[in-house]
C-alpha cells in the first residue's frame, strides 16, 4: 500500500474516482507513511488517525462524487490555519492549548471538496522564520538530508509533501514562506495573488502580506487545490470579489511555451547567487527556450531595498496583530503573575519565543512617535515603487523568472545566531508579497555541489495564476523528475 504515496494528487484522485482505490486505503497509506517518516523529519505538530479514518469511511460510504474535486485525497494543514476541534498553536507556546471552534474558510472549502484532513504541520513560530527552527515544539528536518533545514515558515508542509506523508498541504506565504520551503524540499508551491484566497481563519502575521496557498508535487496538483480554496469570501474584506478561473482546464493540453515571453530580471541573476543555483535555473530557462518561449531582459531596480522595506512593514503589522495575545482571553497565562501588568509582561515574555519578541519590539519601534515617518511611511512609499517595478516589467513579458533562493537548503543551526543573514536570504521572495502578485516555485533539479533540490520562481500578473501554473506544468514535464528523497 505504501507505493500509493508516490503518486501525485491528480493520479490518486483519478484512482479514487474510478474506485481503484478507496478513501480509507489512501488515508491509511498516508498514515503509515507518517508513522514511518515522522520520527526522522518531525514535520507534524498534530495528527489524528482516528478522525481521518472516520472521515474517509464516511466518504467511502457515500461513494465518489465528481462534484467534489478532492474526494478522498489526504492533506495536511499548516498550523497557522484554524481547523475546528484540532490544536492550532502557530508553533508557539502562547497558543499551546488553543483549539478553534470553527474552520477557516479555506478549510471549509477543502472539506466541501471531499479532502481528508490528516493533521497540522510544523512551522516557524507565528510564521516568523525561514527554516522552521523557530518552532516552540520541534525542529523539522529536510527529507532530502536530515541535517538540513526544510525552509520556512511552511517547512513542515513542504517536508510532509516531499516525504509522501500527504498528497498536498496548505501553507502560508508572507515573504516567501510557501515558495522558499518548496524550493528547499523539491516541491511545487504557489503564493496566489493577494485577495485570491480568503484569510478568514488564518492567524495573522502581516495582514497586508499574508496569503494561503498549496504545496504539492506537480503544477497540476497545485492547480487542483488552488481551484478549490480560491474565491470571494464575505468574511474577509480583503478577499477580491472576482470569478475563479478553471485552473485545471487552463493546464489541459499544455504542451509547449510558444508565444510566451519570459522576463529575466538582472537583479536576480547576479552576484550573491550560488553557482549551482544559477546553473540549474539557467538550464531550466534554456529548456523553456527550446519549448518555444521568448526570453527578454527586464529590470526590477528597487530589489536592493526590498529586504529593509519588507521587514519594516511586516514587523510593524506583526506588533499590532500579536498585541491580542495578552494572557487574558486565551492562550498561555503566566500563573505567577500578581498584577495585570505582570500578567501581560510574563505571559508574553514566556509565551513568545526570541524571534517573535524581536519582531514585536522592532515593529513597535518603527510605529512609535517620532519614528513613524522615518521608517514606516518611507517603507510604504518604497513598497509602491517595488510594485511599480513589476508592473513596468510586465509590459515587456508574460512571466518573470528567477531563482527562488540564492542557495540550496542550509545546515540546521547554521544561521540561528545571525538573524540578519536569515532575513537577507529572503531577497528573491519578499518583493512579490510587497507587490501583492502571484508567484510559484518549482523544482528544476539537484544542486551539483549540494545534491539538494534547487527551486526556480515564476512571477505573474495580478490574478493570472493560470499562466504561471501552465508554464510550470510544461517546463516541469520537460525537466527530469526528482526521485523520492533518499533520507526517508
Amino acid at each position: 500500500m505504501s507505493d500509493i504515496t508516490t503518486l501525485s494528487l491528480t493520479e490518486v484522485r483519478d484512482k479514487l474516482a474510478r474506485k481503484e482505490l478507496s478513501a480509507v486505503e489512501a488515508t491509511s497509506a498516508c498514515l503509515a507513511r507518517i508513522e514511518a517518516t515522522e520520527p526522522k523529519i518531525h514535520a507534524l505538530l498534530h495528527y489524528d488517525a482516528e478522525a481521518a479514518l472516520a472521515a474517509a469511511k464516511g466518504l467511502d460510504a457515500a461513494g465518489p462524487n465528481s462534484d467534489q474535486r478532492l474526494w478522498g485525497v489526504p492533506v495536511l494543514i499548516k498550523d497557522a490555519i484554524c481547523v475546528k476541534d484540532a490544536p492550532t498553536t502557530c508553533g508557539s507556546k502562547i497558543l499551546q492549548n488553543f483549539t478553534p471552534f470553527y474552520d477557516a474558510s479555506c478549510i471549509e472549502k477543502m472539506r466541501a471538496a471531499g479532502a481528508v484532513i490528516l493533521g497540522k504541520a510544523n512551522m516557524d513560530e507565528f510564521a516568523m522564520g525561514s527554516s522552521t527552527e523557530n518552532s516552540a515544539y520541534k525542529v523539522t528536518a529536510n527529507p532530502w538530508n536530515l541535517g538540513k533545514v526544510p525552509g520556512g515558515s511552511s517547512g513542515g508542509s513542504a517536508a510532509a509533501v516531499a516525504a509522501g506523508q500527504c498528497f498536498a498541504a496548505l501553507g502560508t506565504d508572507t515573504g516567501g514562506s510557501i515558495r522558499q520551503p518548496a524550493a528547499f524540499c523539491g516541491t511545487v508551491g504557489i503564493k496566489p495573488t493577494y485577495g485570491r484566497v480568503s484569510r478568514y481563519g488564518l492567524v495573522a502575521y502581516g495582514s497586508s502580506l499574508d496569503q494561503i496557498g498549496p504545496l504539492t508535487r506537480t503544477a497540476d496538483d497545485a492547480a487542483a487545490v488552488l481551484g478549490v480554496i480560491a474565491g470571494h469570501d464575505p468574511k474577509d474584506s480583503t478577499c477580491a470579489p472576482r470569478d475563479v478561473p478553471d485552473f485545471e482546464a487552463a493546464l489541459a493540453g499544455a504542451a509547449d511555451l510558444a508565444g510566451l515571453t519570459i522576463g529575466l530580471p538582472d537583479e536576480y541573476w547576479g552576484e550573491g547567487v550560488d553557482a549551482e543555483v544559477r546553473d540549474a535555473c539557467r538550464a531550466a530557462v534554456d529548456t523553456a527556450k527550446s519549448l518555444g518561449a521568448n526570453v527578454v531582459p527586464v529590470s526590477l531596480p528597487h530589489t536592493p531595498y526590498a529586504v529593509a522595506t519588507y521587514y519594516i512593514v511586516a514587523m510593524a503589522e506583526a506588533s499590532s496583530n500579536l498585541a491580542r495575545f495578552d494572557g487574558v482571553r486565551y492562550g498561555y497565562r503566566a500563573p505567577e503573575a500578581q498584577s495585570l501588568e505582570e500578567l501581560y509582561e510574563l505571559s508574553r515574555s514566556k509565551g513568545f519565543g526570541p524571534e517573535v519578541q524581536r519582531r514585536i519590539v522592532i515593529g513597535a519601534y518603527v510605529l512609535s512617535a517620532g519614528y513613524y515617518d522615518a521608517y514606516y511611511r518611507k517603507a510604504a512609499q518604497v513598497r509602491r515603487l517595488i510594485r511599480q517595478d513589476f508592473l513596468t516589467a510586465f509590459e515587456k513579458c508574460d512571466v518573470i523568472c528567477g531563482p527562488t533562493s540564492p542557495f540550496a537548503a542550509f545546515t540546521i543551526g547554521q544561521m540561528s545566531d545571525d538573524p540578519l543573514q536569515m532575513y537577507l536570504s529572503d531577497i528573491f521572495t519578499i518583493s512579490l508579497n510587497l507587490a501583492g502578485l502571484p508567484g510559484l516555485s518549482m523544482p528544476v533539479g539537484l544542486g551539483a555541489a549540494s545534491a539538494m533540490p534547487i527551486g526556480m520562481q515564476l512571477f505573474g500578473r495580478a490574478f493570472d495564476e493560470a499562466t504561471i501554473l501552465r508554464t510550470a506544468k510544461v517546463l516541469g514535464n520537460a525537466l527530469p523528475l526528482l526521485p523520492r528523497p533518499a533520507a526517508v
